[in-house]
């Protein structure tokens, strides 16, 4: 019948369909190699011959320190210390890990995945999340599919040949695989709307004023945005459209006047001032990285604190509404 030929006409559309994306987005994962950092963050070859003779940390931190005072980096370590990676031999940019399993460093790294035997991080985070979306789609399609035959093979209905049993085994594996996927969906979107990595979650950036799990969230459009980019049209492609170069990323540091504290959160032109935050793509000059615009050491008590008292400006961190 008509009828029956178009069912089986989009039931052949969709298979395939749903197949396709999810073979190209697992194949963008497990293909795209890791971003690392641009040869800016190394340090040059003076100052890394000076670096190894050094045998203070403090002399090595303040080489780094010198090195870093043009790079766009806002975080540091939780003892306040540059994050310098001695393996690849680079200051590391913002959200940048070594993985230990490629032995590079990974811009914005996620984790490293077993099932793509890659790193998940800057260059394909969006690819991964699509895959997970597609495989999860193309499970709940197959269960779908299967659950008519699943419910006569109960019922008895189901003639007694050996493919029942292939039924059963397909049904059972599509839907373990559909629940577990899910769990690690929901997990991923949680993360892009918050704007962290999973390697965030379990350990906060260090900013100038301590530790802030939020710090990089924009709010819940911006940081899905910052993902997957502008163009809504290609949103759902295995194609790279994400924000920025990896290794700058806007943050919620602002600079107002602590007296306004109590009523920042009341405070819109603040608030629109951090939301409007471009990704930079050239480094910052001193004066303008805030991390690195102190004239001591990384402490967090030093004069920094006597100007506050006395009136002055200092860095603070807004909460933003997601």
């Amino acid at each position: 019948t008509i009828s029956s030929t178009a069912e089986k006409v989009v039931y052949l559309v969709v298979f395939h369909l749903s197949f396709v994306m999810f073979v190209w987005s697992y194949g963008k994962t497990i293909f795209t190699s890791p971003a690392t950092p641009s040869n800016e963050f190394c340090l040059s070859k003076a100052d890394k011959e000076q670096y190894e003779k050094e045998e203070r940390p403090e002399s090595q931190q303040e080489i780094l320190r010198r090195a870093a005072k043009d790079l766009p980096i806002y975080t540091t370590t939780a003892s306040r210390a540059i994050r310098y990676c001695d393996r690849c031999q680079l200051i590391k940019p913002d959200r940048c890990h070594h993985c230990s399993a490629c032995d590079v460093c990974v811009l914005k790294m996620d984790h490293h995945c077993p099932w793509v035997n890659n790193c998940v991080g800057f260059s394909n985070y969006k690819f991964f999340l699509l895959f997970l979306m597609y495989s999860l789609l193309y499970c709940l399609f197959v269960a779908a599919t299967v659950l008519q035959y699943f419910i006569k093979f109960w019922t008895n209905e189901l003639p007694d040949t050996h493919a029942k049993f292939h039924v059963l085994f397909l049904f059972f594996v599509a839907a373990m695989f559909f629940i577990s996927i899910l769990s690690l969906f929901s997990y991923h979107c949680w993360l892009v709307g918050k704007n962290r990595s999973t390697i965030e979650t379990f350990r906060a950036p260090t900013f100038r004023n301590g530790p802030d799990k939020n710090g990089f969230s924009l709010g819940c459009s911006k940081n899905l945005r910052e993902v997957f980019g502008d163009e809504k049209k290609y949103w759902l492609l295995p194609i790279f459209t994400s924000l920025g170069d990896g290794c700058n990323f806007p943050t919620r540091l602002v600079i107002m006047d602590p007296e306004q504290l109590a009523v920042s959160s009341q405070n819109e032109p603040a608030k629109s001032s951090v939301a409007n935050q471009s990704f930079p793509t050239r480094p910052l000059s001193e004066s303008q990285n805030r991390l690195l615009s102190g004239d001591c050491q990384w402490v967090e008590t030093g004069p920094e604190e006597e100007n506050v008292k006395s009136g002055a400006k200092k860095h603070i961190i807004v909460s933003l509404e997601s």
